[in-house]
């Protein structure tokens, strides 16, 4: 081919406008899009965080400039009566040290639990794992129900201990179907084929190479439950009667409903603005750690759960 027959090849070429580098020019229309798309992000933002700064300035500004609406962008009349009323009860550290401990020890039970028994789901040369996972998927649509719960828990003696926040709850249904999908989708089956030539067994291969390789789903997995046991209102209210037991979530209910209600006809008012900002520092307390905690595991939010859920 001649130089000028290759000339024309790569004008030819170039004149392709796939070929191009060189960045269009946007429309009127374009710029319109993009605006609105960046109007809606905006909106969005400031609907889901706006409300959570009220409540940090709500928590140490004065209650009249909240109660009359002053309070808007920044804290007034700055003061820390609340949380004074909320750390000074000791209720409230017995409160969260229990919770620590039923969030820490269930969701060591929850991880122990579920992550071997979705291992065991994935693997096809298991033959029962259909009918399993059958039992296991009815067991998201029927429920026994509260009474019937109540007198097993009684008969296994777990009602009032820390044991009725951990064992009923030992496995949740959907991180089961989330985690073993994850094992089906993004461990390669040679991987455990080496492993057999090596020797290894299938607990050797389940410790030395899948979990060091799931990294993100036993982070996601592992924020699941932590919250909800750190958000565990119900069994405590229902199952404890022990006021030493009680989780932090009741215990700031509790202490809620006492500064509501100890007020007269005189000071009703006052009281209720006192109780106001009790409620914004309670919250700003029960929901602290789990802000503290949720940055450093985002990061495998989309790694663990759009590879356990949507490739499955």
């Amino acid at each position: 081919m001649s130089a000028t027959t290759t000339g024309a090849v790569s004008r030819n070429t170039n004149d392709i406008p796939w070929n191009k580098h060189v960045r269009q020019k946007k429309t009127p229309a374009d710029w319109a899009v993009d605006f609105v798309i960046v109007l809606l992000l905006v909106f969005t933002v400031v609907a889901v965080l706006y409300p959570l700064w009220f409540v940090v300035i709500a928590s140490f500004s004065n209650p009249n400039a909240v109660a009359g609406g002053e309070v808007s962008l920044l804290p007034k009349g700055v003061t820390f009566a609340g949380y004074a009323k909320v750390f000074t009860n000791h209720r409230i550290w017995q409160g969260y040290l229990n919770t620590i401990i039923y969030s820490v020890v269930g969701t060591a039970v929850n991880m122990a639990v579920t992550i071997p028994c979705a291992f065991a789901l994935s693997r096809r040369e298991f033959k029962p794992r259909r009918v399993i996972m059958f039992l296991f998927t009815v067991t998201m649509f029927v429920s026994g129900g509260l009474i019937p719960n109540y007198l097993l828990y009684k008969a296994l003696g777990i009602n009032n201990t820390m044991w009725v926040f951990i064992l009923p709850g030992a496995v949740s249904v959907y991180n089961v179907i989330v985690a073993r999908s994850f094992f089906e989708t993004s461990i390669p089956e040679e991987l455990h084929d080496a492993a057999q030539i090596d020797g290894l067994s299938y607990f050797g291969y389940f410790f030395k190479i899948v979990l060091p390789l799931s990294s993100a789903i036993l982070a996601v997995i592992g924020l699941y439950y932590f919250v909800g046991h750190w958000n565990d209102f119900m069994t405590g209210l229902i199952y404890i009667t022990d006021d030493s037991k009680q989780p932090l979530q009741v215990v700031l209910q509790q202490l809620l409903l006492v500064a509501q209600g100890t007020g007269t006809n005189v000071n009703a008012a006052a009281q209720q603005q006192a109780a106001d900002q009790i409620k914004f520092g309670i919250i700003i307390v029960s929901t602290l750690p789990l802000l503290v905690l949720y940055p450093f595991l985002q990061k495998y939010f989309n790694k663990g759960v759009m590879l356990g859920a949507v490739k499955g």
